[in-house]
């Protein structure tokens, strides 16, 4: 995995800060850089007013002296104030909150008088309970008289690992340190952190191959090198085969899977459909061969032709003994296959038989209701889909606006680029189809959920209000011509 794309929790990110000790830098000038860098993204957005800094105890609250002591010097009006006293600080923190040449108040929503930014420096990403007392008050004042907020590493009460918020408000602005963490990504804390700057305070990054990081943020840089290529001598038997299983009567979920598989390059796309149903879709598709199937057994005579290289099942098939039939049928061919909706929920009361069944490659992509009725939703959410990957020991994409992709062996990717537009009925068929037409190119199952989810999001954004998942895979090509894919 590419590491220029890793997430870091706050044990690693402590680690981070250590190995750049080791070579030869201090918590001193690292905790100066920080600040620096925060008072640099602050002057870029606004111009000379009174702040607040809120500073804590910890070296969150370091930071935030030396922000304090910068703005100070560059004509600023500053005011300080901490949670406890500034004489219990300890280490660098210490250091740089000697240095600061003005008044120091306790901490109370009384410090926010005439203030018209303030700086939150109170906990950062390592707080590990509920933001509570002045902090959690004067936040909450801060917020409740709309003034603009600056977050240093992540909005107090927010968990730096989880994205779940306890007191946090929200900030305009969140500079953090090195990497990301993934409470700058998963919702809440997305949303809370307002725009996020990631700063260089100098570690090297060569520290992140000891650190072994296996969460990352889903960007191109991860997947792309991946990506099926055409080859000039090839047909399109060599570009894969792709099989999905059309339900009825809703047949419209499986169409928009058939496109977006065909749409992601797929070099041929059938779809099998009962005979009463076939009729619908030979009407509506062109490009995409449609088979129809007198009877159960049809299918069993097609997973015996061992052209088709992926499969897919689950949308619009129905939750019935039929459908769990023909995942089982499908499963037990281990060619790499996809399974969404209905193909997920009629396993609810039998989870254990769809883990034993999955033997070979396989991608779930469940929304977190169909994801409920087969793992425990217990828990933050990366912990809960790689519990989740590890148990069925298939790829698992828990669909939403922090969409998260899990591998067996531990690897996670958040995924960050999905507009709100995509909530609109059948988005998630069509990314089912996109992650069976890379599937069916060879591309490796994690990464092609990975490429597809992130196609997914790039595609809406690039369509913009009033989109219908129809529009996506139409609008793919477009995405895989763009300067992030192909430079």
């Amino acid at each position: 995995m590419n590491l220029q794309c890793a997430l870091l929790d706050v044990r690693q990110m402590g680690e981070a800060d250590r190995l750049s000790v080791a070579t030869g830098k201090t918590v001193r000038e690292l905790m100066e850089t920080a600040g620096t860098a925060v008072c640099v993204e602050i002057e870029r957005r606004w111009t000379p007013r009174h702040v607040t800094v809120l500073c804590g105890p910890g070296n969150n609250g370091g930071d935030g002296f030396v922000v304090a002591q910068r703005l100070f010097n560059a004509g600023w009006p500053v005011r300080v104030a901490t949670v406890g006293l500034r004489e219990k600080m300890t280490g660098a923190a210490r250091y740089h909150a000697d240095l600061f040449q003005g008044a120091v108040e306790p901490m109370s929503p009384n410090v926010l008088v005439g203030a018209e930014l303030v700086v939150d420096a109170i906990f950062g990403a390592g707080l590990s309970r509920p933001l509570d007392g002045p902090a959690k008050e004067t936040l909450a004042a801060a917020a409740e008289r709309k003034l603009p907020i600056v977050a240093i590493d992540v909005p107090s009460g927010l968990m730096g690992d989880t994205g779940e918020a306890f007191g946090a408000v929200a900030s305009n602005l969140t500079v953090t340190f090195f990497r990301k963490k993934p409470a700058h990504l998963l919702l809440p804390g997305r949303q809370l952190c307002g725009e996020t700057i990631v700063a260089d305070i100098g570690i090297s990054a060569s520290v992140l191959e000891e650190i072994a990081p296996n969460t990352f943020e889903n960007d191109p840089c991860i997947w792309k090198a991946a990506l099926p290529t055409l080859l000039r001598g090839g047909n399109k038997y060599t570009r894969g085969h792709a099989l999905i299983h059309g339900g009825y009567p809703m047949t419209g979920a499986a169409r928009l899977s058939a496109r977006a598989a065909a749409r992601m390059g797929a070099g041929l796309t059938t779809i099998a459909v009962p005979q009463i149903a076939f009729p619908i879709y030979a009407a509506a598709l062109t490009s995409i061969m449609v088979h129809p199937l007198d009877g159960p057994h049809d299918l069993m005579r097609l997973l015996d032709d061992r052209r088709y290289t992926a499969l897919l099942i689950g949308p619009g098939a129905g939750v019935g003994v039929e459908t769990r039939d023909r995942v089982l049928a499908i499963l037990k061919t281990g060619r790499p296959t996809v399974l969404d909706a209905d193909a997920i929920t009629v396993f609810a009361d039998e989870p254990l038989t769809l883990d034993q069944a999955i033997t070979g490659p396989c991608v779930l992509t469940p929304h977190d209701g169909e994801f409920r009725r087969l793992f425990d939703p217990s828990g933050d959410k990366l912990t809960r889909v790689r519990t989740a990957a590890r148990r069925c020991g298939a790829v698992v994409i828990l669909k939403g606006s922090d969409t998260v992709i899990a591998a067996p062996d531990g690897r996670a990717v958040i995924n960050s680029n999905a507009p709100p537009t995509l909530a609109t009925a059948g988005s998630g068929d069509v990314l089912s189809g996109f992650v069976l037409g890379l599937l069916a190119q060879g591309m490796e199952p994690f990464l092609a959920a990975c490429a597809a989810v992130w196609l997914h999001g790039a595609a809406a954004a690039e369509f913009g209000p009033g989109l219908i998942a129809d529009d996506l895979p139409e609008l793919l090509p477009i995405v895989l011509s763009s300067g992030a894919i192909l430079s």
